[in-house]
């Protein structure tokens, strides 16, 4: 029994392998926030509306996601993994299908609200709390990968989508896509099976309620902060991620190159997102954290000075490169502060929030493009709301910093 229970250890083989496992069903689960950034301008002339207009699907799909990690996070720490992605496998297959047959716009974002959105939330909260529980002492480092399935998508899957809506439309593409997610996912819920020993999830408990006394916030406090902070972050993330395709077409360069910068912007965002699993299991979460907001804040500034299609796939690789570490962070926190055993749902609210920030910020800056004609004043929006989240993650690295028995501030231990 102990060579068995060695072979299932935190930080083990199975571990890993476990990741590479939610790596990939991430990729796929999370299509549903990329693909309706892609065939934005296809349903911008299909339905004849405005760019607000056709943005309202992706905040559709952005609610619908955040409410799918909550619920979806909160079934896997009852239930395990695996009926989060069964349900999840499910919901996308039927969603893309229906999307398809969407005569109106209202139609296209209901589905994408209800059907879409929370199917793609098992494929991200569930799948990083569930990791977090198979890692100790690279916790940091398999967060982050495990959050990654969300940038993998993004990388991948604006591609194929391009292809196929050039070769074949739209709604035949997102029948191929709801057909690939049922392929691909549910037999892949099998291998999730096991789930972490109850004296593992009891040490991790134990441990996450001292560094939250020392922390000097209960745990709704903090989690509550976390949520704003996430909030706000994701505003300022958005208008880069939702509206680059859509900016270059304006600016002459075409829908093609800004799928491309897209790619390049998550490809990226994925070596930033590994990177931050290193430096987070060195320096804590929050260090981590308010280094990511501060790059992503410079990131943005640079936007408003150059938009040639060269400086623009510079600007954004280097967009990409700054803000990938940041949402994972924010899982890499509750981690180290709040209960092992609603890691799940406490997850899936902060997540939630930096869903509801992407969807806010991608209509929001529709709505200000429609009223400015222009995408700079967007770009502001959210390099102010990207000073807020850098205000609030700053003074939490500060309380984050143990202290000596005279009350003075020391480095934080590696």
């Amino acid at each position: 029994m102990a060579s068995l229970d060695a072979r299932y250890a935190p930080d083990s083989s199975y571990a890993w392998l476990r990741l590479a496992m939610s790596l990939l069903l991430g990729t796929v689960a999370c299509v549903g926030t990329w693909s309706v950034v892609v065939v934005l301008p296809s349903v911008q002339a299909e339905f004849g509306t405005l760019r607000a207009g056709a943005a309202l699907p992706y905040t559709c799909v952005m609610i619908g996601f955040g409410f799918g990690n909550i619920a979806m996070g909160r079934i896997a720490d009852r239930y395990g993994i695996v009926v989060p992605v069964v349900m999840g496998a499910l919901l996308l297959g039927s969603g893309y299908m229906l999307a398809a047959l969407a005569q109106t716009l209202w139609q296209f974002a209901l589905i994408h609200l209800v059907l879409i959105g929370i199917g793609g939330g098992a494929g991200f909260s569930p799948l990083i709390a569930d990791l977090s529980h198979w890692f100790r002492k690279h916790r940091g480092l398999a967060v982050v990968f495990g959050a990654s399935g969300s940038y993998l998508a993004g990388v991948i899957w604006p591609q194929l989508i391009t292809w196929g809506v050039a070769h074949h439309g739209w709604r035949a593409t997102h029948i191929g896509i709801g057909l690939t997610a049922l392929i691909i996912m549910l037999p892949m819920s099998l291998f999730f099976r096991r789930r972490p020993s109850v004296e593992h999830m009891a040490a991790d408990d134990a441990a996450s309620s001292s560094a939250r006394g020392d922390l000097g916030l209960s745990a709704n406090q903090l989690q509550w902060l976390l949520a704003v902070a996430g909030f706000c972050c994701c505003v300022a993330m958005a208008m880069p991620q939702v509206h680059i395709v859509a900016y270059c077409g304006d600016l002459g360069y075409g829908v093609a190159r800004g799928a491309e910068m897209l790619s390049l912007m998550l490809l990226l965002g994925i070596i930033s997102r590994i990177g931050s699993g290193f430096v987070a299991d060195r320096i804590g979460g929050t260090a981590t954290l308010a280094l990511g907001s501060a790059m992503q804040g410079a990131a943005l500034f640079l936007y408003l000075w150059f938009d040639g299609l060269t400086s623009l796939y510079i600007v954004t690789g280097i967009f990409g490169l700054f803000q990938g570490g940041i949402v994972p962070m924010y899982a890499v926190i509750i981690r180290e502060y709040l209960p092992a055993k609603e890691a799940g749902v406490r997850i899936g609210i902060v997540m939630s929030a930096t869903v509801l920030g992407m969807a806010f910020g991608g209509y929001v800056s529709g709505a200000i493009f429609d009223y400015f004609a222009s995408y700079r004043v967007a770009f502001l929006n959210g390099l102010a709301w990207n000073l807020v989240n850098l205000g609030l993650v700053c003074w939490l690295m500060m309380r984050a910093r143990p202290r000596n028995s005279l009350g003075n501030s020391t480095p934080a231990a590696a």
